[in-house]
């Protein structure tokens, strides 16, 4: 079953037998979501408004698009502002259950490897729980300075309103146009979104764009740098445990760097059996996967992700964020 899961992006690129194989399974997904949708829509499911402008950044494709990304950048463009923000998530792959404030000392099989990049990225509040509304209030009650709420994804949980909707799409974009399995959409395609912002190579042409590239220094666990330049001399080894790993084996390789062993584990991947193949090779890894392997594999550098959408995407973002913010 995993096997076929990680499988499954491949063929959501075209139209093919497995298409229309799974093409009974799409239309009962496709019936069940918009009974849902429309059980909101009537007021039979409750949608919840907590006291807090609330910015939902999600994706309506399976799989990574960039989210994390672009919530820290909009928590340290809104931090530096002026604005108490707080962060909620779900905490996809932690090992607990239950709502969790995450802290100093929180590790990333408990709170999620996301939710504590950002928390450590950004030193906002952070809460993780399946529950978005119970999430919101929780963070709200611990922290009551707290005016706007970024929700590390979410675009599909309609019992949280939302005040504006950020729609991330990578370079797969809307894939074939089928919902799942039969094809990448959580739902239906075109649908209304406050904005859209491209991560990756435009697939669409409407939405803003945005770079992607590596820092030019890696990190240490002890928060020392070393330069990538200084690494272009020797092999290294990476290991990933994110959902798009070849982009970031390309990005080394375009900063020169020559990789004697690269593993791609499964996104959100715990690292437990995962051992280095060559120890004394320089070890890289990005960012989220620096939470988890550091305390195993102390040695590890991490390289940032350096995330920048485009200066027209800001503009239209203060413009939305500023009709809508009423708290202060």
């Amino acid at each position: 079953m995993t096997s076929w899961r990680h499988k499954l992006p491949q063929y959501w690129l075209t139209h093919n037998t497995l298409t229309w194989l799974l093409w009974p399974i799409e239309v009962l997904y496709r019936m069940a979501f918009a009974l849902r949708k429309r059980l909101y829509d009537m007021g039979f499911f409750k949608q919840h408004s907590v006291h807090a402008t609330v910015i939902v950044v999600g994706n309506v494709v399976a799989g990574g698009g960039g989210k994390t990304p672009l919530t820290m950048a909009l928590v340290q463009r809104l931090t530096q502002q002026g604005h108490k923000v707080g962060v909620i998530s779900r905490g996809y792959g932690r090992q607990s259950a239950g709502l969790l404030i995450v802290q100093d000392h929180s590790k990333a099989a408990d709170v999620g490897d996301e939710p504590l990049l950002i928390f450590q990225k950004c030193q906002v509040p952070v809460v993780v729980s399946s529950n978005r509304v119970e999430a919101a209030e929780e963070l709200l009650k611990k922290f009551p300075e707290t005016t706007v709420l970024v929700s590390d994804d979410g675009l599909q949980h309609w019992a949280l309103h939302r005040d504006l909707e950020i729609c991330v799409m990578d370079a797969m974009g809307i894939g074939n146009g089928h919902m799942l399995p039969a094809g990448p959409l959580r739902e239906p395609w075109p649908r209304h979104v406050d904005l859209l912002l491209h991560t990756s190579q435009r697939s669409l042409e409407i939405g803003y764009a945005s770079t992607r590239r590596l820092s030019d220094k890696a990190l240490s666990s002890s928060g020392r740098t070393t330069s990538l330049h200084d690494l272009q001399s020797t092999p290294i080894e990476v290991v990933t445990g994110i959902a798009k790993p070849d982009a970031f084996f390309n990005m080394l390789v375009e900063c020169g760097l020559h990789i004697r062993t690269k593993t791609a584990l499964p996104d959100h991947d715990n690292f437990e059996n995962w051992t280095p193949r060559h120890p004394s090779l320089a070890l890289l890894c990005t960012e989220k996967d620096a939470v988890k392997i550091w305390p195993k594999h102390g040695h590890a550098l991490a390289v940032p992700l350096i995330f920048e959408p485009e200066t027209a995407f800001w503009d239209a973002f203060d413009a939305c964020f500023q009709a809508t913010h009423r708290y202060h």
